[in-house]
């Protein structure tokens, strides 16, 4: 298979998993008993104010006129009006979505380099006690729930380190004076820290044992033990042959999981109270923002196809055996 054929392929099955998404997401929204407005909670909502909400979201017609509108607002970007402020669902999700992306990737940062060090250390002293203390506490932090070790952290570390437990900014920043953009910075950093932190340590186990696995089993090929054979040290052996060597899956690793730790930061955000993708959606489901909730599971959905895409794209870049 030429290359730019496994290429043209695996982006036209992305976008048939796109149309599968979209097709899903508007039928499950609308599987449930009742709709949107029937989970209206609200003292003046008196049934001739339902009719008009459900004439004005256009859940009057048939379901087949509703998937066509739907697929035509979605093609001009439109993902509906908040049932509860009224407002344009994509402007709503903008300020969540900055406040997660960063906080994502300082914890999936976190998670690769403290990863990547603890399963290459394994890897090179195997069977040892580092071996040992890094494999099973990989597999430890792995297994926890991130609300659980969110709350701990709350517990038991912000305490002692002195970092705030919620929010996304001092509210107090700013009042006497205007702060500089290193303050700004700065406490942006500080609210972001622990629920980074919980992030990352729930799935830096993921890439221990990945990479200790990918380095043992490179670190057994045949050109490793002639290097060994020849003279060169055992580090040298490690970083020049095993190392680099091992990182097609850890590269790949990065890339399917980024689309679900957003995902999976719905907890972790719920937790520290921070205002990101997370926290929105939990605060969707209690109000029963139906739109808000549709548009924003289409969002990590597609976050999901798109990173599979990349992992599939670095597939062919890093190993031309994918198109053999």
């Amino acid at each position: 298979m030429r290359g730019s054929d496994y290429v043209v392929k695996r982006v036209l099955f992305a976008i048939g998993t796109v149309f599968v998404a979209v097709t899903l997401n508007f039928v499950l929204f609308r599987s449930l008993s009742g709709d949107a407005v029937s989970a209206l909670r609200c003292r003046t909502c008196t049934q001739d104010f339902k009719e008009f909400q459900r004439r004005e979201l256009g859940l009057d017609k048939s379901k087949w006129e509703q998937y066509k509108i739907y697929l035509v607002d979605l093609a001009h970007g439109d993902m509906g009006r908040s049932l509860r402020t009224e407002e344009p669902v994509r402007s709503i999700l903008w300020e969540p979505i900055k406040n997660t992306l960063p906080m994502v990737a300082l914890g999936t940062l976190f998670s690769i380099v403290f990863g990547i060090a603890t399963g290459v250390i394994a890897a090179w002293r195997r069977g040892t006690a580092a071996d040992k203390g890094a494999l099973w506490g990989g597999l430890a932090f792995y297994s926890m729930a991130p609300q659980w070790l969110g709350l701990v952290i709350v517990l038991y570390l912000a305490g002692w380190l002195g970092l705030p437990t919620s929010g996304v900014k001092d509210p107090t920043l700013g009042i006497l004076s205007d702060p500089s953009a290193i303050e700004v910075v700065v406490d942006r950093l500080e609210h972001m820290i622990l629920p980074a932190l919980t992030l990352g340590l729930v799935i830096f186990g993921q890439y221990t044992l990945i990479v200790r696995s990918a380095m043992l089993e490179t670190l057994g090929e045949d050109y490793v033990l002639t290097s060994r054979a020849k003279g060169l040290s055992n580090w040298a052996t490690v970083w020049k042959h095993g190392f680099r060597n091992a990182m097609l899956p850890v590269i790949t690793l990065v890339a399917l999981s980024l689309g679900f730790i957003i995902g999976g930061a719905i907890t972790v955000e719920y937790v520290f109270s921070y205002p990101g993708i997370g926290l929105l959606i939990v605060e969707a489901i209690d109000q029963r923002d139906y739109p808000v909730l549709q548009a924003a599971f289409l969002l990590l959905t597609l976050s999901v196809i798109l990173f599979n895409l990349l992992a599939d794209l670095l597939y062919f870049r890093l190993d031309p055996r994918v198109t053999e």
